[in-house]
Formats: C-alpha cells, structure tokens, sequence
C-alpha cells in the first residue's frame, strides 16, 4: 500500500509527518510520542493541514484486495 499527498507542498514539514503519521493510523498520543512534542501541538499542526486542502490517497494494488489470482493481475479475459 502507498499512500500519496496531494498538496503536499501547502504543508510544513512537521505538518507532513503529522498527516503521514495520523493517515497511517496513529493516535496523537503516539505521533507525540514519536516526534517528542506534546498531544495539543499534534492535533494543531493535523488541523492546521486540513484547513491548507491537501488530499490523501491510497494507492491499493489489486492482489493485496484478493481479487485476483497470482499471475492473473492485468490479464484481459
């Protein structure tokens, strides 16, 4: 799986880590903890980049969905 940011270039770098971090499914008392600021700082810089506009996307291949057969994916029938 790949998660992409679209708008990316809006965000500061702390912001980035705390999308990156929060789309990954990490709390904010985890993100805090691993970026050694306090939980209040994480929720304003996560708010901060949801007010900046920027998009996520999950980039998803098929065999990781099981909708396909190994070696099958992109065969046309």
């Amino acid at each position: 799986m790949q998660i992409e940011i679209r708008g990316a270039e809006k965000l500061s770098f702390r912001e980035r880590q705390v999308v990156v971090l929060k789309e990954m499914g990490h709390t904010n008392e985890q993100i805090a903890k691993k970026l050694k600021i306090n939980v209040s700082s994480v929720a304003t810089l996560y708010n901060r980049a949801k007010s900046k506009g920027y998009q996520v996307v999950i980039v998803i291949p098929g065999d990781h969905l099981g909708l396909f057969d190994p070696g099958e994916e992109g065969e046309d029938e």
